[in-house]
């Protein structure tokens, strides 16, 4: 597994992270051989949130791993917060609070990374700074970030906080990818010209901002997956080809295509079987040519200007 400097060398950690949103369905024995595939594969960061499973996730993993002082150095924490049920809370409040909990359910003293979940539209920037320096100076979190947030909303956070945000997750796959779209159809008066999220991609390129692209195999919003569906047969088709020429399976060209850009994203996967995360993890030694990723961008339905 190869390494990427996250937030221009905050952190060199696995180049893909394993999502942990639903190994609280598991049984505590299979999320321990879970966990433990990813780390034979190479995957030293993982992904939590306290809503995930009603903070359940972070309990079983914590559990699955034997969490102790020892164990803990071996990986990366990543954890977000701020929504709750009916509304999102950014403030300093809430925010101290959630991380407790975290901490509380992880069995650990401190959290690598903090993402602030969903953007609160109420959201006091002087608050988050106070929370994120108190945090910083307790040492129960290290590094911070935002998750699904714009540019202009990351420059209001930077205006007041002390510390750099090093993270941005946000949704992409090779079915959703408005993102890219705009910045190839500039001055084109066509859907895919419209700039839906202020030039995110560039924005976080320019900030050393490590964009970490979350729901890798889905499209739409959850609704499934575009491998082997029939709703994508010429892009599952030429996904199919690639991998056999690449002698991989079609769940690490889908992630190999979007370690090809050259930001240097962390895709966040979230299988739970082991099999297919070790399929996925083969991504990290494939290399797409410049003519195979714009090949499958274009099988997916895209048109180049």
């Amino acid at each position: 597994m190869k390494k990427i400097n996250i937030g221009n060398g905050a952190i060199l950690a696995s180049e893909i992270s394993l999502g942990c949103m639903r190994i609280s369905s598991l049984p505590l024995k299979e999320a321990a051989h879970l966990i433990n595939t990813a780390l034979e594969e190479g995957i030293d960061f993982f992904d939590h949130a306290d809503i995930y499973g009603g903070g359940k996730c972070e309990e079983v993993f914590a559990q699955a791993v034997g969490m102790n002082p020892r164990i803990r150095e071996q990986f990366f924490i990543q954890t977000k917060c701020g929504i709750r049920k009916g509304f999102y809370d950014f403030s300093k409040e809430h925010i101290l609070s959630a991380v407790d909990g975290s901490l509380k359910r992880l069995q650990t003293d401190y959290i690598d990374v903090l993402l602030l979940h969903r953007p609160d539209a109420l959201v006091e920037p002087e608050e988050v700074a106070e929370a994120f320096t108190a945090l910083y100076n307790s040492g129960k979190v290290k590094y911070f970030g935002v998750s699904n947030q714009n540019p202009m909303q990351i420059e209001l956070l930077k205006k007041y906080l002390n510390h750099k945000i090093i993270i941005n997750q946000l949704q992409l796959s090779i079915t959703h990818t408005s993102m890219i779209d705009a910045g190839l159809n500039v001055n084109m008066n066509i859907d895919p010209a419209i700039n839906r999220d202020g030039s995110i991609l560039d924005y976080c390129r320019l900030n050393d901002i490590t964009i970490q692209p979350w729901s890798p195999f889905q499209y739409g919003f959850f609704e499934g997956v575009f491998l082997d569906n029939d709703k994508f047969p010429e892009l599952n088709a030429k996904i199919d080809e690639i991998a056999q020429i690449k002698g991989v399976t079609n769940t690490a060209i889908a992630i190999a295509w979007l370690l090809r850009h050259p930001a240097k994203m962390q895709p966040i996967v979230g299988t739970t079987n082991p099999n297919r995360l070790k399929d996925i993890c083969k991504a990290s030694g494939v290399n797409l040519t410049r003519e195979e990723w714009y090949t499958i961008y274009r099988a997916a339905g895209n048109e180049l200007p």
